[in-house]
């Protein structure tokens, strides 16, 4: 079950965030959307539409812009396909507690992705161009480095 973890933190009696349907794990999708989280520590959260479920990082800072910029990125759970479309606010005591807004969405195309690296083309009302998400195996299992690749 793809959306296990994701299920487990969540009391869908008490959260408006979907509970997501099972879909076709061979489906390989191109969408990506980026959410600006207001919770107890402010992030931005990047998805990337991948077998069928929202391939999830937590971006502590903020989404590099420039060439060369990296930032951390936190692997977290995979998310359901509909939760890039929410926006709402996630009601206090539950896991992510806090606003969600979409900062940025649209499509990607992936140029590479395997188990330490992923590379994509962006193409969203605010970001576009390659980024680049390499594992950073010094830190611990789930971080990893976001950069703006450079075009051309």
């Amino acid at each position: 079950m793809p959306l296990k973890e994701y299920r487990e933190k969540r009391d869908f009696s008490k959260t408006g965030e979907p509970e997501g349907g099972e879909r076709e794990a061979g489906r390989v999708g191109k969408v990506f959307v980026v959410q600006e989280h207001q919770a107890s520590h402010h992030h931005f959260d990047l998805r990337f539409e991948r077998g069928g479920v929202l391939v999830s990082f937590a971006v502590p800072k903020s989404i590099p812009e420039k060439p060369g910029e990296k930032k951390l990125a936190i692997r977290t759970e995979d998310h359901p396909l509909e939760y890039a479309d929410f926006e709402g606010n996630i009601p206090e005591g539950e896991y992510g507690a806090g606003e969600v807004k979409i900062w940025d969405r649209g499509l990607y195309e992936p140029l590479e992705w395997n188990e330490d690296r992923i590379e994509v083309v962006m193409k969203g009302d605010r970001l576009s161009g390659r980024y680049v998400l390499i594992r950073f195996k010094k830190a611990g299992e789930k971080e990893w480095l976001l950069l703006k690749g450079k075009e051309g």
